[in-house]
């Protein structure tokens, strides 16, 4: 096992590229680092919104490169804190 500590917004681009990654933390927008280190067919499940409540949202990336969202449940999660979440 190997574990990993920095900053959540950023991912962990030596293991990229990535079919799934689950975000447990709430994000006001996409972190870009996420998104580039899917793989093709890769699925990303973020909450997006501000500090008090958030959609789940499905990310995925076709194999053309472009990026679909699919919004789901409402949410609410502890804040994303880094360079592309909330200020600590």
């Amino acid at each position: 096992m190997v574990v990993v500590e920095g900053d959540g917004t950023l991912g962990w681009e030596p293991a990229a590229p990535y079919n799934a990654i689950i975000v447990s933390a709430a994000a006001p927008r996409i972190p870009p680092a996420l998104l580039e280190q899917l793989a093709s067919g890769g699925r990303l499940v973020i909450p997006i919104g501000d500090a008090q409540q958030q959609t789940l949202q499905l990310f995925r990336k076709q194999p053309d490169g472009m990026i679909s969202r699919t919004m789901m449940e409402g949410c609410r999660f502890v804040p994303l804190i880094g360079r592309h979440g909330f200020a600590a």
